[in-house]
């Protein structure tokens, strides 16, 4: 069940010959039940990490998962990433209606499975990274999963249903700078391909759509996918969107909590429509 796109970058690299084809699937699940939104004012660059720049992004979980109560996962490129903006997020926005957990940079199996059993609603699990607060567990609230793309949250996991209604992705995946990734570049450029491309953006957006995939894992799945980064919207990243992506909405820190209302409301009065009351 692999994410094998984008899918030109994957046949090259598993193709031998130029005639050979790939078959493109039409996806089975309802576009109309996932929201897409991509936020245009924010970025993971090197060159704009600030405190700014993360209590921005903070602002952002809080404007997208005060909307609708209910279990969400946030995905960030890098541990030390995730850590800048969490602690934003604790200065400035966290409350008691909250519950938050973070993926440590290692974790045993114990512990990966005492995280994804908050997902499931198991709440007499122990788990040490969980941000304590005084919180009365038989009523509903907001769970937060602060995770890493690539790791083990991100791709592998059946969080279906309610048990997960959202996705918020810091970034675009790139993969770190190193001398492996720099010698594929130089592969790569060699035969007449981007080298950039196959070495960095490539890999880094099969990490995204898998952590996009955590969201709607049946076709009565229901949830929302949110994008943090401008890059997004440049050629160089909508080229490689599913096709299931071409319907999304372009949004700031002024309108996300707006239009993220909208699209639950609007799952209200279909559902509504679908079952009404008798």
């Amino acid at each position: 069940s692999a994410t094998l796109l984008p899918i030109d970058y994957y046949r090259n690299l598993l193709s031998g010959n130029d005639e050979d084809y790939a078959v493109y699937a039409k996806s089975v699940f309802d576009e109309k039940k996932r929201g897409l939104f991509i936020c245009n004012d924010v970025t993971s660059k090197y060159t704009r990490r600030s405190d700014m720049e993360y209590y921005n992004i903070a602002q952002y979980i809080h404007a997208v998962t005060s909307q609708k109560l209910g279990n969400y996962l946030i995905f960030f490129p890098s541990h030390a990433f995730l850590n800048q903006v969490l602690k934003a997020y604790e200065d400035f926005f966290a409350s008691e209606d909250v519950e938050y957990i973070v993926q440590k940079s290692s974790m045993r199996e114990e512990e990966r499975e005492q995280f994804l059993n908050r997902f499931e609603g198991n709440v007499d699990c122990e788990f040490e990274s969980i941000i304590q607060m005084d919180i009365e567990y038989e009523v509903e609230r907001t769970l937060l999963g602060f995770c890493v793309m690539g790791g083990i949250f991100s791709e592998g996991i059946d969080l279906k249903n309610d048990r997960l209604i959202g996705t918020i992705i810091v970034g675009t995946g790139l993969p770190m700078v190193c001398n492996e990734r720099e010698l594929l570049k130089e592969s790569y450029d060699a035969e007449g391909l981007s080298g950039f491309d196959y070495a960095y953006r490539y890999p880094g957006m099969n990490k995204v759509l898998q952590a996009a995939g955590r969201v709607i894992r049946t076709a009565e799945d229901i949830g929302i996918v949110v994008l943090l980064d401008d890059r997004f919207l440049s050629y160089s990243y909508k080229k490689m969107f599913p096709r299931e992506w071409k319907h999304y909405k372009v949004c700031t820190l002024e309108t996300i909590g707006e239009e993220v209302r909208e699209f639950w409301e609007m799952q209200n009065e279909e559902q509504v429509r679908m079952f009404p009351a008798e």
